[in-house]
């Protein structure tokens, strides 16, 4: 039945009232200091490991989880958890090579990484890349699919269900990052217990369908054996579903391109680190690999739990639109509508706290990069702190309100979960390239930088419409494949550009690298060894 009850708007109003609660204490508790854009851009100093690890996380999980992952793993299995267990070995790559190198140049934009390396004009051109994905894909995405789940569970029409998540947002990001990355650990620990309690419920669904009581183990048991194709890590070519994870590709190809940029090179993510010092930071970073190890229990595990039902007979008038078409999409609102009074309320602050968290990290990121990177570069170079704290919430404001005229236009889709990470992958090649040769290839220049920035889009397309356009002559390569070719070949016309016409690279423009920086404590190496232990294990049992 599509309505809460008011045991469930009773648990969800105790949700709102302490995140408000919890955000006004901190904004007013920094409120005395003067108008600061480093603070209100990167709570400079303020967050802790555990603040960091967790609003990373909830930047991170959203409705594209729970909605889109779920639906993917109904469809794909759990080999879409691919996506959250290759993370969790990035993270660890991030920690210890990435961050340093941020933190030694005071680098707090990624725009201003490209600039100081390379030149003004590599910056913008990506900087405005930037702003259109994370506003047309990214933020408009997690609307769509966060009002989608509300509306599904709540009855409530999909238009204002949109605009309550916006204003939600919108009010938690006018509080800067210290806000938002101290209101993240609530959120997260709201969004992880909500999952955990949809699964549990899910699993014992299972188990009392096939006469076994409530046992969430049987239950799981029972997913496995009723449904063994949808327990494999990696797909072989004659799977249906091999071009959306083509096999070996997940472990060595795209899926290194995809993580290494979205978790190393992309402004909403490593912004909860760039305020921090490298020790700080790098416990934050470890603390958000053990979370992402967890996301397959709360988003995936419901979504095949669903497919198994589904099978049985059930589920057919949910999971299927007006026109009788499958929408996989369907499956984590169809599972929230089957929760008992009271833990649907707990379930669904789960998931608009996943969606609120998320947005607000996103809107703050479109800010930064606009209001550090375009407004005061060419519109105010002589802005005070006060104007550029003032411009950042006005571009909230404006880019929230986009997103919600865009959502509307993503009805269409199947697995939005697939859809961003292809069309974000357009870019991603591109921008990993001009990272690592920025890094570490001192020759590598502007030009080089420029090329891969302008081609990685271009390219992008034409790999995937080629065998369209020529009737399927040319080979059709999957997403994460394509990704690996875009990123060859900007790599070597990046080497070959640099060599053909050299430049003696500026002191400025050089970026420090202290080898002794990427040294690891002793207790993050036991961290980092704990991680790849578990992902072994899991990979070889889900092969």
């Amino acid at each position: 039945m599509n309505q809460l009850h008011t045991a469930d708007y009773v648990v969800f109003l105790v949700y709102f009232v302490m995140v408000t609660a919890y955000g006004y204490f901190i904004y007013h508790r920094k409120k005395a200091a003067k108008a600061n854009s480093k603070d209100f851009f990167l709570a400079e100093g303020s967050l802790t490991w555990w603040a960091i690890g967790a609003s990373l996380i909830a930047s991170n999980i959203s409705a594209e989880h729970f909605i889109g992952m779920s639906g993917s793993g109904f469809a794909l299995g759990l080999a879409i958890s691919t996506y959250e267990w290759m993370a969790a070995a990035t993270l660890m790559l991030v920690a210890i090579f990435f961050i340093p190198i941020y933190l030694k140049n005071k680098i707090y934009t990624m725009p201003q990484f490209l600039s100081r390396r390379y030149n003004a004009t590599v910056s913008t051109v990506m900087a405005v890349f930037w702003l259109l994905v994370y506003v047309f894909v990214n933020l408009t995405s997690i609307v769509y699919l966060g009002a989608l789940a509300i509306s599904s569970v709540t009855g409530i029409s999909f238009g204002t269900c949109v605009t309550g998540l916006a204003v939600f947002a919108v009010v938690v990001t006018l509080g800067g990052m210290k806000v938002i990355g101290y209101t993240d650990v609530f959120q997260v620990f709201v969004l992880i217990l909500g999952g955990l309690v949809t699964t549990y419920l899910a699993l014992n669904m299972v188990s009392e369908h096939f006469g076994y009581g409530e046992n969430i183990w049987k239950g799981l048991t029972l997913i496995r054996e009723k449904a063994p194709s949808h327990f494999h890590m990696i797909f072989d070519k004659s799977n249906p579903y091999y071009m959306d994870l083509p096999g070996l590709s997940v472990l060595i190809g795209g899926m290194w391109i995809n993580n290494l940029n979205y978790w190393g090179c992309n402004q909403y993510i490593t912004q909860r680190a760039l305020g921090a010092d490298l020790k700080t930071a790098r416990s934050g970073i470890l603390f958000a690999a053990f979370l992402k190890l967890l996301v397959p229990v709360i988003a995936v595990l419901p979504g095949i739990t669903a497919f198994v039902l589904y099978q049985q007979g059930m589920f057919h008038t949910e999971m299927t639109d007006a026109a009788g078409v499958l929408k996989p999409d369907h499956a984590y609102p169809t599972l929230l509508n089957l929760l008992p009074a009271g833990l649907k309320g707990l379930a669904f602050a789960a998931l608009t706290a996943a969606v609120v968290a998320s947005l607000a990290g996103k809107a703050n990121s479109i800010s930064t990069i606009f209001s550090l990177d375009i407004y005061q570069k060419f519109f105010h170079k002589n802005a005070t702190e006060k104007q550029l704290v003032g411009t950042g919430k006005w571009t909230v404001v404006v880019a929230m309100l986009i997103a919600c005229l865009v959502a509307p236009a993503l009805r269409s889709l199947d697995q939005a979960y697939q859809f961003i990470q292809e069309y974000v992958g357009f870019i991603s090649p591109g921008v990993l390239a001009i990272f690592l040769l920025g890094f570490f290839w001192k020759r590598t220049t502007s030009a080089a930088a420029l090329t891969a920035a302008l081609l990685t889009i271009p390219l992008s397309t034409l790999l995937k419409f080629l065998p369209v356009w020529t009737g399927g002559v040319f080979p059709d390569y999957a997403f994460l494949d394509r990704m690996s070719i875009v990123f060859g070949i900007l790599i070597a016309l990046m080497i070959v550009i640099s060599l053909l016409r050299p430049r003696a690279l500026q002191p400025s423009r050089v970026i420090r690298i202290d080898t002794a920086l990427f040294r690891c404590s002793p207790g993050f190496i036991a961290g980092s060894v704990v991680i790849v232990g578990i992902l072994a294990a899991l990979y070889t049992v889900f092969w």
